[in-house]
């Protein structure tokens, strides 16, 4: 990013010369990206001295605030910044990623529209709006954008996804499967560049089957320490077979983890009405369990049997709703394959990073042997949910499915309701 040329202002007799701001402004740069914003931040302010309506540098400090954690100095700068340029698209979308963290969600929208009204393909825009239309109880509304982004991100071979690294051999192996799969289905014709979305439509039936044994759960689940409920033949047989087609026919498995499973997130599409109306159905049909609180994230996971599932953590959400979909035929144990869930909770002092960051496995594991913490397993079943409160730790237990795609074990997970924080936008605008 160059600076302008041109005198921006009154000339003071120590005013640097251009190609020394310019030199200013790759060294911050270079100590931003390099991990280290608090260094980088005076240098955006003493460019801001001599040229105090740049939009760009200006973006650049409020990005750098907001990396050290001053969400309240960094609102201040986009503010300005969108004041005086209310044309410079990043600093909307940035300006909207500060208000989301201080959960003023409508704000945050209605910034993040503003952006894409000026750059309509402005991936974390996109996104982020996703998500603060979801934060505002409009799941069906945020669709759209999510699969907007997909489209922009995943779908257009023109355009690099921005900071994509190359494919480890799991995600290669699936995507191969997938892409054979799809052109025996008729998908895809171009092999190299496969994109699809499921339409996943709404069922015009229902999509969660009525529970005859309700209240006897319900009764449980009140009484019950920890909250863990066991639910079978959660959907009804046409939504879970409209379900897996969608993450069959879907090209939504894009977020490699080492262990070896593959995550479909909204921003990767996986994002219908299907879902939406699973969603909504769940919260009327477990008023008890889950009625009170609002959907606010999910996704999808997918597993390699040659490689491990997720490691023990924990969710930062209220409600847990985890239920799998793969065909009972392709689970070669009954017996497993399923969840281990703890009978403690996280401490509540503890953060998300400390225990979902790599690594965190063996320092919880010590803090449940030390609370004399007992697991729970329940095995794998198709169409059968896991319910519980989403601070208990829990992990995938031991999984043993048969090769090939159809066969791969599909779990899928929705977060009810917050925990003590509030989800912060991924991303930022440059």
């Amino acid at each position: 990013m160059g600076l302008p040329r041109e005198n921006a202002g009154p000339v003071a007799a120590s005013r640097p010369k251009p190609a020394e701001l310019d030199a200013t402004l790759r060294q911050a740069l270079r100590l931003h990206q390099g991990g280290r914003p608090s260094e980088a931040e005076p240098l955006y302010r003493g460019i801001l001295r001599f040229l105090p309506d740049h939009p760009g540098v200006s973006n650049y400090l409020g990005i750098a605030l907001k990396d050290q954690g001053k969400v309240e100095e960094a609102a201040a700068v986009f503010r300005r910044t969108v004041t005086v340029a209310p044309d410079h698209a990043p600093a909307q979308c940035n300006l909207g990623n500060v208000l989301f963290e201080q959960g003023l969600h409508a704000e945050a929208e209605a910034a993040y529209r503003r952006a894409l009204a000026l750059s309509p393909d402005m991936p974390d825009a996109l996104k982020n709006l996703g998500f603060a239309i979801v934060h505002g109880g409009r799941f069906e509304e945020s669709i759209p954008w999510f699969r907007r982004h997909a489209e922009r991100v995943y779908g257009r071979p023109d355009i690099a996804a921005p900071g994509r690294a190359p494919a480890p051999p799991h995600q290669t192996r699936h995507d191969d499967e997938q892409r054979d799969y799809l052109k025996a289905q008729g998908v895809g014709a171009d092999a190299a560049s496969t994109f699809h979305l499921e339409a996943g439509d709404r069922l015009r039936g229902p999509a969660v089957k009525a529970d005859r044994s309700l209240g006897e759960v319900a009764a449980r689940w009140k009484s019950a320490s920890p909250q863990i409920a066991v639910v079978d033949d959660l959907l009804t047989d046409e939504a879970l077979h409209a379900l897996q087609r969608y993450c069959w026919r879907s090209t939504i498995w894009r977020k490699p983890y080492p262990n070896g499973y593959l995550g479909a997130m909204p921003e990767h599409g996986f994002a219908c009405p299907l879902l939406a109306q699973i969603a909504d159905e769940l919260r009327s049909a477990y008023p008890v369990l889950v009625g009170e609180h609002a959907l606010l994230r999910w996704w999808g996971y997918k597993y390699d049997s040659r490689l491990d599932g997720i490691q023990v953590h924990a969710d930062f959400a209220a409600i847990n709703v985890n239920f799998w979909i793969t065909p009972d035929e392709a689970n070669l144990d009954p017996e497993s394959g399923g969840m281990v869930i703890w009978d403690k909770p996280a401490p509540q002092d503890w953060t998300f990073a400390q225990y979902n960051a790599p690594g965190a496995g063996q320092a919880i594991r010590d803090w449940l042997a030390r609370a004399g913490a007992r697991p729970r397993t329940v095995p794998y079943r198709a169409n059968r949910a896991v319910i519980f409160d989403s601070d208990l730790f829990h992990e995938t237990d031991r999984i043993a499915f048969k090769e090939g795609y159809l066969n791969r074990r599909i779990n899928i997970t929705l977060l009810y309701g917050r925990r003590e924080t509030a989800f912060a936008p991924e991303g930022d605008c440059r």
